[in-house]
């Protein structure tokens, strides 16, 4: 009787087990949230996310229909339906409500088939940030699956020194410096250009024969004057700053700035445009 007894308890545990399993596993993951832009369906839970700060995916641009691939800090969250809603949506019901949403918000989309849309690549541009979304659907809309991309240049880490940029110089008569940072359409120097004007300073240190061109370059974005003026101004900042904070001797350094007028690549792409928009050390 004793032992009959153990096992009817044995078997409620594991099933109270059971049931304890099946409701935590429909609960969101620790740690893991909605992104804010896009609400979440109702009997949905997060099962699954993921955080990078800079990583890249494959999206279909809105606009010209062809694959591009974006850089930037990327969002992974996966999405499952909870039991009781299981077969409750079709996934074109799930897509829609995607693209609704995006369209409110003045976004873009794309979609492989408008008939069969579990496969949608969307962008929008919201204060100032470009956001990339590919919302991959399974057809059963069981399971979501949300990549963003919120679209952003590498930060460089590594700021070439010093001896870099001599070799650069004896070897070419220029060197191209890219720890140089500005805010948007300003000339005003940032704090994490800290790094690169240290080295900058110490070129000229240890040489102190060495007199230098500060030119400033940028992309094409805007009127040439504009970019002009702007490349001028950011040189002007550079020599300031190597003059006020570093003591470099004014007579050493001028400033010129050339705008877009010598691009080391093509400006038809983002990366391109990044590499063009620099400061480069010339010998005098």
């Amino acid at each position: 009787m004793n032992t009959y007894k153990v096992i009817i308890y044995w078997m409620v545990a594991v099933f109270i087990v059971a049931l304890s399993s099946i409701a935590f596993a429909q609960e969101d993951k620790k740690g893991c949230k909605d992104y804010p832009l896009f609400s979440r369906m109702e009997g949905y839970y997060l099962w699954t996310c993921e955080v990078k700060d800079f990583d890249a995916y494959d999206f279909i641009d809105p606009a010209t229909k062809q694959k591009v691939t974006i850089e930037g800090k990327k969002i992974y969250t996966g999405y499952s339906t909870k039991k009781d809603y299981r077969g409750k949506y079709s996934y074109i019901q799930v897509s829609r409500n995607y693209t609704n949403a995006i369209e409110k918000l003045g976004g873009s989309f794309w979609v492989n088939d408008p008939k069969k849309p579990y496969k949608t690549s969307i962008k929008l541009v919201k204060d100032g940030k470009e956001i990339w979304a590919w919302v991959h659907i399974d057809t059963d809309a069981e399971n979501i699956h949300l990549t963003i991309v919120e679209k952003q240049a590498m930060k460089q880490e590594i700021v070439a020194d010093a001896k870099f940029m001599a070799e650069g110089i004896h070897a070419k008569g220029h060197v191209a410096i890219y720890g140089i940072y500005f805010d948007f359409k300003k000339a005003d120097i940032k704090p994490e250009s800290e790094p690169a004007l240290k080295e900058m300073a110490r070129l000229l240190q240890q040489d102190s024969k060495l007199k230098l061109y500060v030119v400033g370059h940028t992309d094409n974005v805007g009127s040439l004057d504009y970019n002009m003026k702007l490349s001028q101004q950011r040189a002007d900042a550079v020599v300031k700053e190597l003059v006020s904070k570093y003591k470099i001797a004014a007579d050493r350094l001028k400033a010129s700035g050339v705008g877009p007028l010598a691009p080391v690549t093509s400006n038809d792409t983002e990366d391109g445009k990044a590499k063009n928009r620099r400061v480069e050390l010339v010998k005098q």
